[in-house]
């Protein structure tokens, strides 16, 4: 790869497959500034892998096709270097791309990046830089639930084994084997070469392929299929790490039903072993423990394809937005999600939010997903890096 070239990180399966044909015409697009080349990559860890050859190689630009899956991936090469990273947004949820002010159309996003490698013209914007805190260093005194009317519920009864059992199986294996794991989207993601076959048959112009440099152990996958987070990790959009969390994880070890009836499944078995869970969190230094449902560290304003979890945050003013909630019964949990559509959640008392540059946040048991991706366990450094990428716009 040469500096006057475009990486081109394409999910052609992003999106349920609905722009899969429209993929030769946003190369076609992207072509009018360079030469354009698209990565090859079959799993999210060799995604990774491509993005970084091509940033450490000289790519003028990283353009990631895609959902939020598929933007997370590139980020992790692109973050903090000087190569500027435009985004199409084709995917089911589109949160970091509709939160830095990417044009929702696929066409018009195109165009937009090109115009903007043409004239040079990049806007920084903010991420979020995740470490492991590592295990806890000790048993600590959950904090004071943030409402004194809100008392400590029982948790409810545990699913029966018999319905565990059918439902749920082990983990589907490391990120190699099945990329990428969120249940936001009943369609899983896969990157392949389809784009440049597309074009081989004339649909467009033929780009070149470059194919995934060899394994490292970055990108290796841990156990239960999460990347440890042994070096930074960075995400744009929004952290998960409450009851949302909970529903994705469980999801994601279920072997039936396929599609959305499986998410929808999920969400009533975590609702039938509710609980609440105590969590550390510090915020610029100070101690914020609670024991609650709900927590998220975000960017941008959305997650799950425009649930507003954190309606204030900006992707611009150099600081992360955290929301937490203390517990809610069943019902109220339930009611909660309209709510949380239109962003006035915030405004309920059992609801805190916060703004800070460093966030430090441990759970037992529960798994982060961060831009519906999944990180590992819930014992994490976030810190607000202003600037990290610099975005075509």
């Amino acid at each position: 790869m040469t500096s006057n070239e475009i990486a081109v990180l394409a999910n052609p399966s992003a999106g349920r497959g609905r722009h899969r044909d429209l993929l030769p015409r946003v190369l076609k697009t992207l072509s009018q500034a360079g030469a354009v080349r698209v990565l090859e990559a079959h799993s999210g860890p060799g995604a990774e892998r491509a993005c970084r050859a091509a940033v450490e190689s000289g790519a003028a630009a990283l353009v990631a096709v895609g959902g939020d899956g598929t933007v997370h991936r590139a980020l992790q090469a692109v973050a903090g270097s000087s190569v500027p990273f435009g985004v199409i947004p084709a995917g089911t949820g589109n949160d970091f791309a509709a939160g830095v002010g990417i044009p929702a159309d696929v066409f018009e996003a195109a165009s937009t990046i090109t115009a903007a490698i043409r004239a040079n013209h990049t806007v920084p914007v903010d991420l979020a830089r995740m470490t492991s805190l590592g295990p806890s260093a000790g048993e600590r005194r959950p904090g004071p639930a943030l409402s004194p009317a809100a008392e400590e519920r029982r948790p409810g009864p545990a699913t029966s084994p018999a319905l565990e059992e059918r439902f749920s199986g082990p983990p589907l294996g490391p990120a190699e084997e099945r990329f990428p794991g969120p249940a936001r989207s009943p369609a899983e993601e896969r990157f392949t070469g389809q784009a440049a076959d597309s074009a081989a048959e004339g649909r467009g112009p033929a780009p070149a392929v470059v194919p995934a440099p060899a394994p490292e152990a970055f990108g290796s996958a841990g156990e239960g299929g999460h990347v440890p987070i042994e070096q930074a990790r960075w995400f744009g959009a929004v952290l998960a790490g409450g009851f949302d969390a909970l529903v994705n994880e469980r999801a994601n070890r279920m072997r039936w039903p396929r599609g959305p009836r499986r998410y929808d499944l999920a969400i009533l078995l975590e609702l039938a072993r509710l609980r609440p869970r105590v969590y550390e969190l510090e915020i610029d230094g100070a101690d914020h423990g609670f024991t609650g449902m709900l927590v998220a560290v975000g960017n941008c304003a959305s997650y799950g394809g425009g649930m507003r979890i954190l309606p204030g945050a900006d992707p611009y003013d150099g600081l992360l937005d955290v929301v937490v909630a203390v517990p809610f019964g069943r019902l109220a949990l339930a009611r909660l999600k309209p709510r949380l559509n239109r962003g006035t959640h915030v405004h309920d008392r059992r609801v805190r939010t916060f703004r800070a540059k460093q966030i430090k946040l441990r759970s037992a048991d529960i798994i982060g997903y961060a831009d519906g991706e999944r990180v590992g366990p819930l014992s994490l450094d976030i810190t607000c890096v202003p600037g990290a990428v610099r975005l075509l716009r």
